[in-house]
């Protein structure tokens, strides 16, 4: 009778040591696999620009573009057909979507030069342009005579929904005839292809005194 107990109590201590080893390898947690997308926190993104200029798909002038002449006081030069037109004061705006020419005219004592043009107009329009960011400034002749070019990059006009600013390159032209002085400004959506209808614009200025 004691050999049987103790047999049955050996047994039994097995049995105990199994359940227990079964159970203690069932309630160790599984290793977990890193994700392939690697941590799932991500960092903050950094601060956006609000002033920033979106950029636009550029909105190139057409070659098939027709272009009508336009008079004022002084001078006269084509535009194109179709643009929207808008007035104030001595300034004339034509207007398609971001693309702007816009001719503005003041009596001024002596013609620009590329020197007096950098150190005077080129610190205003810093101050006075959205993203101002000057390219060149440089001496230019076209028929009407020689003149100013200023190449520079900013941003346009707010928009009148979304409040937003486009990219947009600029070339302002400064032309100047006994006294007088226009500015005939061009500007398109960053890097579009105007330099064509642009030259047909400012080929065709022309003074009429």
């Amino acid at each position: 009778m004691l050999m049987r107990t103790r047999t049955e109590l050996a047994g039994l201590t097995i049995a105990l040591a199994l359940v227990a080893a079964a159970c203690g390898s069932s309630s160790a947690p599984a290793a977990q696999k890193p994700s392939s997308g690697g941590p799932s926190s991500t960092s903050a993104p950094r601060g956006v620009d609000p002033n920033a200029p979106e950029v636009v798909a550029p909105g190139d002038i057409p070659d098939t573009q027709a272009f009508v002449p336009y008079t004022t006081t002084g001078y006269s030069f084509k535009v194109p057909e179709g643009w929207s037109q808008s007035v104030a004061g001595a300034t004339t705006t034509f207007s398609d979507h971001y693309n702007t020419v816009t001719s503005t005219s003041a009596s001024v004592a002596v013609a620009p030069t590329t020197t007096g043009v950098t150190a005077t107009e080129v610190p205003t329009l810093r101050r006075a342009v959205p993203n101002f960011e000057l390219v060149k400034v440089s001496a230019i002749t076209r028929p009407a005579g020689a003149g100013v070019l200023v190449t520079y990059r900013a941003g346009s006009a707010p928009d009148a929904v979304t409040g937003k600013r486009v990219a947009i390159d600029v070339e302002r032209y400064e032309f100047w005839h006994n006294g007088l002085q226009v500015t005939l400004t061009l500007s398109g959506a960053r890097g579009s292809d105007n330099v064509d209808p642009w030259k047909t614009i400012t080929d065709s200025f022309a003074w009429s005194a």
